[in-house]
């Protein structure tokens, strides 16, 4: 299920799909070996204090940054080896509710490669504030 704006509710979605990166990820051998390709997509629910009816200040730092959050998702995945992707997808998602404006965050790790006959494995995960 994807996350969806909410003006009534003041919220609006924030999103990064298909980032690719290399990682060092996983728990055979062959993973231990070196960096494997993978699909990153980070869904944030983010408070709009424009809604329900009005447009804000076109003033950057009103919002959250998607390129900041790519940067944060690079970040995370060079930090070194992880065993799980589940590991690295709630790595990410705490990265993103840094942001204080940031209400709840999706995050979907991928391994596009780990079976030749397969499209990818993955895994979603799902933070949101306390």
């Amino acid at each position: 299920m994807t996350y969806l704006p909410d003006a009534d509710r003041g919220l609006r979605l924030v999103f990064v799909r298909g980032l690719e990166l290399m990682a060092r990820l996983g728990i055979h051998p062959h993973e231990r070996a070196g960096p494997q390709r993978i699909r990153l997509g980070v869904e944030l629910v983010v408070r709009d204090d424009a809604a329900p009816a009005d447009v804000g200040p076109d003033d950057f730092r009103r919002v959250v940054d998607y390129a900041r959050l790519v940067e944060v998702a690079r970040a995370t995945v060079a930090e070194g080896h992880v065993l799980l992707v589940e590991t690295l997808a709630e790595r990410v998602a705490l990265a993103a509710l840094e942001d204080g404006r940031v209400e709840r965050a999706r995050v979907t790790v991928e391994k596009p490669e780990a079976f030749s006959d397969v499209e990818s494995v993955g895994v979603t995960v799902e933070r949101r504030r306390r």
